[in-house]
This record gives structure tokens, sequence and C-alpha cells, in this order.
């Protein structure tokens, strides 16, 4: 769940100063993380609960990344952080955000995405007042429209050079509009299904949405995954495990079989949709 060559699609790396965090919300009811730390014999979820840290050699690693990147004249970016969330709001984590925003300043050719569901404590943690340094991207994942509503206003507070919304798992539909029309205020926008034994189910309506929504304010759009259901497509898939979703008129005619998440795949109306954003 970390280190180079990520199998996250849309990041190269991925990188936690520290492992463990605290459900805030309900993408968070059956977090990938969690389930992988108990995995790995790790109880490291929950208010009280003590976060795993690391040594000198894995603070090593993102200068290795950007050595290599420097001599490639190639950015690749970092997700921090996947196993936790930078912006957990705990005193004894100071110490290693002070330390996570040293390498992040001394990593030039790094691309940092600060991905959060805790924007709102974004302003008092980071050490950069007015403008963030041009290689940290600031996101917020957003699964419903009530995040939506709670958490982009204090993401766009924010002057990074990429705002970014992670709708994973997307668990509802969401109008993004308010944030989308503004140029400028949201650069990218990536979506994905839930994976899992305990996966919600994700209607394809709500991703063409979402997906248009990007179009038309000439916003990025990334599909990430189905997640573990995904539709039939043309009797392309089997399972005896299906569900019906309410179609535009409310109806339950969309059908949705869960297959995993390998099986899946992350296609969309028979198209990979890629878009990441470029810095130069």
């Amino acid at each position: 769940m970390m280190g180079k060559n990520s199998s996250i699609e849309w990041t190269n790396h991925t990188f936690n100063p520290w492992w463990g965090c605290s459900k805030v919300s309900e993408a968070c009811k059956f977090c990938y993380a969690e389930t992988w730390s108990k995995r790995v014999g790790q109880q490291l979820w929950g208010d009280s609960t003590e976060r795993r840290f690391f040594g000198e050699a894995h603070w090593a690693d993102p200068f290795l990344w950007d050595s290599e990147a420097s001599k490639l004249r190639s950015r690749r970016r970092v997700f921090c952080a996947s196993m936790s969330d930078v912006f957990e709001g705990r005193d004894e984590l100071n110490p290693w955000r002070e330390r996570l925003w040293d390498v992040i300043e001394n990593t030039k050719s790094l691309d940092w995405l600060l991905l959060s569901k805790r924007p709102e404590n974004i302003a008092t943690m980071i050490p950069w007042k007015s403008k963030l340094p041009r290689n940290v991207w600031l996101g917020a994942t957003i699964e419903n429209q009530q995040v939506a509503d709670q958490r982009l206003p204090e993401l766009i507070r924010h002057k990074a050079p990429i705002r970014f919304i992670s709708c994973e798992p997307l668990l509802g539909p969401i109008n993004l509009t308010p944030w989308l029309k503004k140029k400028g205020s949201i650069h990218w926008v990536i979506v994905g299904g839930e994976s899992g034994p305990y996966a919600r189910p994700m209607n394809p309506l709500w991703i063409q949405n979402i997906r248009e929504q990007c179009q038309k304010f000439d916003v990025l759009f990334y599909f990430k995954q189905w997640g573990c259901w995904r539709p039939p497509d043309n009797g392309s898939f089997h399972s005896r495990n299906e569900i019906y979703l309410p179609d535009a008129l409310g109806k339950k005619s969309i059908k949705l079989l869960k297959v995993g998440k390998k099986k899946a795949g992350r296609d969309f109306e028979g198209k990979i949709w890629n878009d990441i954003p470029v810095m130069n």
C-alpha cells in the first residue's frame, strides 16, 4: 500500500508519513486501508489508537524518487497518504507533518498529491500561508452531496496549483456545478467505485452525470475503477450476485453484477478515461 511504482492508477508513487486514521464519514465505513492494516496485524484505526511511524530508510525514499525524476527530466506524482490522512487533527502527528513539509519543499521534481477527508484543517496545518509550492496538489474525498457541500468550500480556499476531487467511493449523485463553473477552482475530478467484500454499488448514472459536468466546464475527468459492481455489458460479465438500481425515471432497471474489482475493470461506456493534469 505504499512505495515506488504504486498500483493506484492515477499516481506514480505513494508515501505515508504514518499509518492509521479515524473514520469521519460514510466513505470510511469499509475503509480499504484499515482492512489492509488489520491483514498485516496492525490495529491502527480509531481516535484513541496509536499510529504507526517509520524510520530513516522510509523517509529517504522520496529523495531517491526525486533524483530519478530529475535525471529523466520527467515529473512524478506522489500520493500522500494512502494509509492515513495528512490533516488528521492529532497533536502527536505535528512533528511528522513538519518533516513532511520539509521533504516536499526539497523534492522539486515530485508533485505531492495531498488528498484528505479533512480539508477544514488544511489552513491551520500547512506552513505556506499565502500560496502553496508549485509541487503541492490539494484534494478532497467527496462521496455524496452532503459531503461535497461541507468539504469543497474548504478546499477551494487554498491557492494550490492543482485542486482536485476524488469521488471514491462514489455513494450517490453529486452536483459539482457550483465549484466547477468558476474556471480554475477545481482542475481535476477522479471517480471510482468501492471494492472489498461489503462494497456498495455505484449507479452508472452518477458517473455519467459527473463526467458531463466536467466536460461542460473543461475540467479533467478520470475514471479509476468500477469497484466490485458493474453493468453486464451485453452479457460480457456473469455473476449470481446482482442488483437493480433506479434509472432516470426512478424505475429499478439498471442491472449491476458483483464480479470483483479486477474483473470489473475501469472502462466506462467503452472508453478508458485517463485525464491527468500535467505540470511543466
